[in-house]
C-alpha cells in the first residue's frame, strides 16, 4: 500500500481536536463497515441447515433458501428465509410438505421471486413468491432444475432433460425452451432477451457464451482439461468477466485446484491473477453502477512461507475490485463453527452492502448455515 509523504505544517490545534472528537463519537458499527460481519441465522433453522443462493431488493428486503434438519442419511426440508432490515426470519411454507432443498433463487421484482429446488426422490421443484406468500408453481415436465436467474425484466431456468442441457424462458404464460450453447452451462447475466451471457465448460474446457437473439457464439477462455467457469458479469460490451476453477491434470483425490478467472476486452479473453493460489470463484458481485464490485473464492488457500509445515495457509475469501487491483478480505471467525465452503453473493441494489450466504464446517463433521455482510 502507497503511503503519502510527512507533511510538514502542523495541523491547527482546533482541527486536531475536532478530528479526535469525531473517532471518539464513531459507533462500532460504523467502523465495522469495512470488514465482513457474520450475521446469525434465526434460532427456528434447525441443525444441519445449509444456505445456497440469496437475492436483496434493499436494506430491507432479501431472500435466501437452501435446506434445514438434514439427516445423516436422509433428506432435509426446503427452507428459506427473509432479511426484512434487522433479522434475518424463517419462512413458512404452508402447504408444501415435500422433503428436498432450494437450490436458487431469483426474482424480477418483490412480487415475482422464484426458486428451485429438488425433492428426495430427484423431481424439480418450482416456487413462486406473488408479495404475499410462497406457492407451489408447476415444473416445466421432465425437466430436472438447477438455477434461476433474473435480469433485465427477464427470469430463465438452467436445467437438463432426459441428460441434455436446457434452457428455459418465461414468457408470461409459460416456460418456453431456448437453444442451448454446446456443453454445460452453469450460471447465465441477463441483460434482456437478446443479450444474454452463459458460463460453464466443454470438453475443450472453460466456456463463455454469447446469446443474441438468435443464436449463441461461444469462446473457449481457458482450454485446460477440467477447467470450468460457473459466473459470468457482464459490465459492458468491452468488459466481461467470469470465474470458476482453472484445469488440472492428475494428481491425488482432494488436490486443491485453482481459482480461475478471466476477462474480455471486447476482442479478447484474457486471465487475470487473483492474490491465492488454490479455491474456486463462486460469484461475482456488481457495484451499484454495475462494474465488478467483489469476488468470492471457496476454500480460498495459498503457499505459505518456504518450508512452513503445513504448507498451504488460509487464503482470501473475498476480494473487492476497484478497477485496477484487488483488496484480501477474510470471513470472520465464528465460534463453535469451521470455514465456509459456499460463498454466493448478493449484493443490494442502489448501495455498497453485499450479502454472503452458503454453508460452514460445523462441530463433530457435520455443517451449518453462513450468512455474511460487508456494509
Amino acid at each position: 500500500m502507497a503511503r503519502g509523504r510527512p507533511v510538514a505544517h502542523r495541523l491547527p490545534v482546533a482541527v486536531v481536536a475536532v478530528a479526535m472528537t469525531l473517532v471518539a463519537l464513531m459507533s462500532p458499527a460504523a467502523a465495522d463497515t469495512l470488514s465482513w460481519q457474520h450475521v446469525p441465522v434465526p434460532a427456528q433453522v434447525r441443525p444441519q441447515a445449509a444456505l445456497n443462493e440469496a437475492v436483496a431488493f434493499g436494506p430491507d428486503r432479501a431472500w435466501a433458501v437452501g435446506e434445514d434438519a438434514v439427516g445423516r442419511e436422509a433428506p432435509g426440508f426446503p427452507l428459506v428465509l427473509r432479511w426484512d432490515g434487522t433479522a434475518w426470519q424463517r419462512q413458512s411454507l404452508t402447504g408444501i410438505g415435500w422433503q428436498g432443498e432450494l437450490l436458487s433463487v431469483a426474482a424480477t421484482s418483490p412480487a415475482a421471486v422464484w426458486a428451485v429446488g429438488r425433492d428426495s426422490a430427484g423431481g424439480a421443484r418450482l416456487l413462486r413468491h406473488d408479495g404475499t406468500g410462497w406457492r407451489e408453481s408447476r415444473a416445466p415436465r421432465g425437466v430436472v432444475l438447477t438455477k434461476a436467474v433474473a435480469g433485465g425484466g427477464e427470469i430463465w431456468l438452467i436445467g437438463s432433460r432426459d441428460g441434455a442441457q436446457v434452457l428455459l424462458r418465461w414468457d408470461g404464460r409459460g416456460w418456453r425452451d431456448v437453444p442451448v450453447p454446446p456443453g454445460s452451462v452453469y450460471g447465465l447475466h441477463i441483460l434482456a432477451a437478446d443479450d444474454v451471457w452463459a458460463a460453464g465448460a466443454t470438453g475443450s474446457g472453460a466456456a463463455v457464451s454469447h446469446w443474441d437473439g438468435t443464436g449463441w457464439q461461444q469462446t473457449v477462455v481457458d482450454g485446460f482439461p477440467r477447467s470450468a467457469v460457473g459466473s459470468v458479469l457482464a459490465v459492458s460490451p468491452t468488459e466481461v468477466w467470469a470465474g470458476g476453477t482453472a484445469g488440472f491434470v492428475g494428481g491425488p483425490p482432494g488436490r486443491p485446484i485453482p481459482p480461475l478467472l478471466v476477462r474480455f476486452d471486447g476482442r479478447t479473453w484474457h486471465h487475470v491473477t487473483v492474490p491465492t493460489d488454490f479455491g474456486s470463484v463462486d460469484s461475482l458481485a456488481p457495484t451499484a453502477s454495475g462494474a465488478l464490485g467483489w469476488v468470492s473464492v471457496a476454500r480460498s488457500q495459498k503457499w505459505g512461507p518456504p518450508g512452513s509445515a503445513p504448507p498451504l495457509v488460509p487464503g482470501p475469501d473475498f476480494l473487492s475490485w476497484n478497477g485496477e487491483s484487488f483488496t484480501e478480505y477474510v470471513e470472520p471467525a465464528v465460534a463453535g463453527e469451521g470455514d465456509s465452503w459456499v460463498l454466493r453473493l448478493a449484493p443490494v441494489p442502489g448501495t455498497s452492502t453485499v450479502w454472503s450466504v452458503g454453508r460452514a464446517d460445523g462441530p463433530e463433521g457435520t455443517f451449518v448455515p453462513r450468512v455474511l455482510r460487508f456494509g
